[in-house]
């Protein structure tokens, strides 16, 4: 499906599925949000095949989650880097949703792997605020059709 085709879905999930869906996506911007830019990195990091993660890398790219940008280490060929975008990092609320849901649903004996935590120190979790700050509770959340269809 391309760019353009994204128009014609209305479910924002299934157009955000289409980007990040794929199998591998969420864990190659999972390594990019701790500090992966280079392919190697990747590669090394995930264990996935090279074609595979190119594209990966590629649609990331094509929708503006990574940017890409040239290095050259001397003697060696030209290569890219991948950067995550603004768009990008507003991914991670998404992986640090899921996350938060794996610790709570699928909990490791030893405990969670990652703990997310403040500037200040304290942990932190997702949740949903009402336009007054108000935390609401997933099962009180009420999805309504928007007139823009």
């Amino acid at each position: 499906m391309t760019s353009s085709r994204l128009d014609d879905v209305q479910c924002s999930i299934e157009r955000a599925l289409h980007v990040v869906g794929e199998r591998w996506s969420l864990l190659i911007l999972r390594e990019a949000c701790s500090g992966a830019t280079r392919f190697d990195q990747f590669k090394t990091a995930l264990g996935v095949s090279s074609d595979i993660l190119a594209a990966r890398l590629a649609t990331l790219v094509e929708y503006g989650v990574l940017t890409r940008r040239p290095y050259r280490e001397p003697g060696r060929r030209e290569r890219h880097e991948y950067h995550l975008t603004e768009s990008g990092q507003d991914l991670q609320l998404v992986l640090g949703a899921l996350a938060q849901w794996g610790d709570r649903r699928l909990p490791r004996a030893q405990g969670p792997f990652v703990e997310r935590r403040s500037p200040t120190g304290q942990l932190v979790r997702l949740c949903y605020l009402d336009e007054s700050g108000a935390e609401v509770p997933p099962s009180a959340i009420e999805a309504h059709r928007t007139s823009a269809q």
